[in-house]
């Protein structure tokens, strides 16, 4: 049977989520686990936790755990990757250190200068996974679900031809929500979505070919609708399209949320994920505490869970069994699979998995006005990207100097300095920029004593001036 190795199982919360819906599922009968992490006591819980369950439900399956990366993927049919290069020491600094900029983040994990920097920290370590698969096992499928999602995508595009996808749960979340404002059941509800990771648009919601859109758009209007998505809907009212992810975290794609406090108490008011200043970083830090208290993997059952809303265990079992799975998978648009984005970005499209593999489905154009806003943050995922492959520091900064939340309140200046504390923060995760960072840049002082110097006028200047002194 299959050999699927886990990067990143230490996770006891997302690692264990996985594990569960892996051994849930029949298919995978007799497989064997490799579990690694860089370090082995919390790995250790894991693989205690997945025994437990083996045996308490009588499972056909092996788990060991390594520290050994190239052990866990030696021969491995599939190689699952859920890693967080820094932990919540690279996070905290991620949240607190732009904060005093001004830059307020609410997750601060896939774009802004909490995404910029967890991007820089972990294409690096995907590469080398990447290359250490072209030996150990090439022909294997990395399903991937480290984030920043796009832009970690295109880093491992850029570093190697090991088959990928990237998996998030956005699609089908979002989907349940549009199910129950409509009143229609989401099995009946013939939808397309696609664009980018956290911003994938419903280009379609229709039941028995009817538009769901009127129906949806009529309750967005209404207040007690409103105030539970306030960004969503907000842009959906002037954009035309529902799309992917919570207030929380679109507010830090775009400009308009999170510029000023007006904009804050106006569209962020709502606690956690409804745009609560670093909700998601309290929220690890809160689990991470607690867990170095207990052991909560201790006090489980070890009875099975219903299988998750995540795709990883459905896509392997398609493969394995060749029954075709339906799914939203996040892959490079090297073939154009959206063609009103650039062929070097990582796009989130339609996809269905078979015993040949995977199938990514082109789409096509997207409504000019999503793809503009889809392209303000492919920008700055491509510089990312090329930052962390090259160990480029300036690249680093123009990506941040990109990023639409950051702009929106910081001046260039204010960019690089915040860049350059960034740097110095996560030195230590940065190994390709040989403790290299962005180059200090300094105000340039002038008073109104400060005389220009004579230079060639614009001629549009020229002729302004010599009207003014005609008037005189």
């Amino acid at each position: 049977m299959a050999k699927i190795a886990i990067i990143g199982a230490g996770s006891i919360i997302f690692g264990t989520t996985l594990l569960n819906d892996l051994l849930q599922t029949e298919a995978l009968e007799g497989s064997t686990y490799a579990l690694m992490s860089p370090t082995m006591p919390r790995l250790k819980k894991v693989e205690d936790y997945t025994n437990k369950i083996i045996k308490k439900n009588n499972l056909k399956a092996e788990v060991y755990s390594t520290t050994d990366r190239r052990d866990a993927l030696k021969d491995a049919d599939y190689v699952v990757v859920v890693l967080q290069i820094g932990g919540m020491e690279a996070y905290k600094a991620d949240y607190e250190i732009p904060l005093k900029y001004g830059v307020d983040q609410c997750l601060g994990q896939c774009v802004g200068p909490g995404g910029v920097f967890r991007g820089l920290r972990s294409i690096p370590v995907m590469a080398g996974i990447m290359h250490d698969m072209e030996e150990l096992c090439p022909d294997a499928l990395l399903l991937n679900y480290v984030n920043p999602m796009a832009a970690t995508s295109i880093g491992m595009g850029m570093s190697s031809d090991i088959e990928f996808v990237g998996l998030c749960h956005g699609v089908q979340t979002t989907l349940d929500l549009i199910a129950g404002y409509t009143g229609v059941k989401k099995e009946e509800i013939d939808f397309i979505a696609a664009g980018i990771n956290h911003m994938a648009w419903f280009l379609k919601i229709e039941k028995d070919g009817k538009d769901l859109y009127p129906v949806f758009n009529e309750i967005i209007e209404k207040p007690e609708y409103y105030i539970n998505d306030k960004v969503r809907f907000e842009v959906s009212r002037h954009f035309g399209y529902f799309m992917t992810e919570s207030t929380g975290h679109l507010s830090e794609y775009l400009p308009y949320f999170r510029k000023n406090q007006k904009a804050l108490d106006l569209y962020c008011d709502q606690p956690a994920f409804g745009g609560e200043s670093g909700a998601y970083y309290k929220y690890c830090d809160m689990i991470a505490k607690k867990f170095q208290e207990t052991d909560p993997l201790s006090l489980e059952s070890g009875d099975l869970d219903p299988r998750s809303k995540e795709y990883c265990s459905y896509i392997i079992e398609s493969i394995e069994t060749g029954k075709p799975f339906q799914f939203n998978g996040n892959v490079m648009n090297s073939n154009g699979y959206i063609s009103n984005l650039p062929r070097g970005c990582c796009v989130e499209v339609p996809m269905y998995s078979d015993k040949h593999g995977l199938h990514a489905q082109f789409v096509g154009d997207l409504p000019s006005q999503l793809a503009a806003l889809n392209q303000s943050n492919v920008t700055l995922q491509m510089l990312v990207a090329e930052a962390a492959v090259k160990g480029d520091p300036e690249l680093a900064f123009a990506a941040l100097a990109m990023d639409p939340l950051t702009a929106a309140v910081c001046t260039l200046k204010e960019i690089r300095d915040m860049t350059i504390e960034l740097f110095e923060a996560h030195e230590q995760y940065l190994p390709q920029f040989n403790g290299r960072k962005p180059k200090k840049r300094e105000i340039i002082v002038t008073t109104p004593e400060t005389v220009g110097v004579d230079v060639p006028l614009d001629p549009a200047l020229a002729i302004a001036n010599r009207f003014g002194k005609l008037a005189e």
